[in-house]
């Protein structure tokens, strides 16, 4: 779980419309074109347009919302809103806004290749990114304490609780989570899978009123299958 994405769910957590659904069914559309910040390096250009390669293709039943957006992970637009969607954010805890995750203030990983995509329809959202660590890094387990905290996000109230969820080893390694958050007059979960093979790392989240684990699982070997074809 990357700390830009993460920050998908604080700002979402005002319960702002992200809300709704499970995850789809992956169709074979291809994306469209993507270019790369003009502040990328070449090298980084490169990378990351293999890293774009692996990102999932547009789910049966939603849009293209956002990218595909390559380039030095910490250069790019969607991560930096999610950084200032964390910073706006106070959290009861706030050890919990890093945990569990990629921290994209890091030189290391904020220069890192990276590609981000996010898909939408009326009843959900899927955001997923893929970063070229400098060498193989995965984020530690969430803390304890981190399973179930409060926040106010944007005036709003709300509360989050985490828990693991059993998913199929993918990759090197492999993590999912599910977090259901409450808060306003709306709730909605999120989805997480985090899953490292080699140098790179995927990170996604599926949001809406309800997501279904086994959706999630099947969203996550489909992007793992991706991941097998640029890291052989």
């Amino acid at each position: 779980m990357l700390k830009a994405l993460s920050a998908v769910c604080l700002s979402m957590m005002a319960i702002s419309g992200c809300a709704a659904g499970k995850a789809a069914e992956v169709s074979a559309q291809p994306s469209p074109p993507a270019a790369a910040p003009p502040s990328a390096s070449p090298a980084t250009s490169i990378e990351a347009a293999k890293l774009r390669a692996a990102l999932l293709p547009t789910p049966k039943g939603m849009t293209l919302a956002y990218g595909p957006e390559i380039g030095a992970f910490g250069l790019l637009k969607s991560t930096k809103q999610g950084l200032d969607a964390v910073r706006q954010a106070k959290l009861d805890r706030p050890e919990c806004a890093g945990a569990a995750q990629l921290d994209a203030a890091k030189p290391e990983i904020g220069n890192a290749p990276a590609a981000v995509v996010a898909f939408s329809s009326d009843r959900g959202s899927i955001t997923q990114a893929l970063i070229a660590m400098p060498k193989p890094a995965f984020p530690a387990p969430l803390p304890a304490q981190c399973n179930a905290y409060g926040a106010d996000v944007r005036g709003t109230r709300v509360m989050y609780r985490t828990r693991d969820l059993a998913m199929p080893e993918r990759g090197d390694e492999s993590r999912a989570y599910l977090t259901t958050a409450s808060g306003g007059h709306r709730n909605a979960e999120v989805g997480s899978v985090v899953i490292r093979r080699g140098r790179v790392v995927m990170s996604m989240l599926v949001v809406g009123q309800k997501v279904k684990p086994v959706g999630l699982f099947e969203l996550a070997r489909l992007a793992d299958q991706n991941l097998a074809r640029i890291t052989r």
